[in-house]
């Protein structure tokens, strides 16, 4: 999840009760990443076993893998129905920063939509990725968005920033220097929006 996002799902009904992820062992540091997470959820009131970290060798956190989309869909489809989850938040087709595994993600979810597989009393979200200009124009951004039509508007001010700046800064492993860009600059720390992924009928039969 991206900056806002988090302290967004922390308030949705403490609130977030799963977070997919795979174990983040792209540089080999995946139980390192995993504590970081814990740590990151942990300060936005999110306890350990609301969250499910995923370490299956099919889903590598690797930008240029390609995830087996049925695989991915299943394994989503198995937790909603296991949780009995009623609001799934994920990726849009862009993936936020295009990062193949969040795209995959995306497609899962959008294929359990269009083959009628979700519960009628879950809806499904996709984070809506912008362009390079108004991702980094920081909290200058929200009108626009304000403006733009969405499902779902997220918006935290200076104390909901300052959480998100924390959380982030937990995951130390991945503070790069364009990281740090990131967490300056970036509306996402800001402000997220959210557009509904369209639904089949359930059980709908495609032939």
């Amino acid at each position: 999840m991206y900056g806002d996002s988090k302290p967004t799902c922390a308030y949705l009904e403490a609130h977030a009760k799963w977070i997919f992820k795979p174990t983040g062992n792209y540089y080999n540091q995946g139980a390192l990443r995993k504590q970081e997470l814990l740590r990151s959820c942990a300060l936005l009131g999110i306890p350990d076993f609301k969250i499910t970290i995923l370490d299956h060798r099919s889903f590598p956190d690797d930008p240029k893998a390609e995830w087996n989309i049925s695989l991915v869909s299943t394994v989503i489809m198995n937790h909603i129905e296991s949780h009995a989850f009623n609001l799934v938040l994920t990726f849009d087709g862009r993936g936020v920063s295009s990062h193949a595994n969040h795209i995959a993600i995306h497609k899962a979810v959008s294929h359990l939509a269009l083959t009628g597989q979700v519960p009628n009393d879950c809806c499904f979200l996709k984070l809506v990725t912008v362009g390079l200009f108004r991702k980094y124009m920081s909290f200058l951004e929200l009108p626009l968005s304000w403006l733009m039509p969405s499902s779902l508007f997220c918006c935290v001010g200076l104390h909901g920033y300052r959480l998100a700046k924390e959380a982030m800064f937990c995951h130390r492993t991945q503070l790069l220097w364009f990281r740090y860009l990131y967490v300056t600059f970036s509306r996402y720390m800001y402000v997220n929006t959210f557009q509904s992924i369209p639904q089949a009928p359930r059980n709908l039969k495609i032939y």
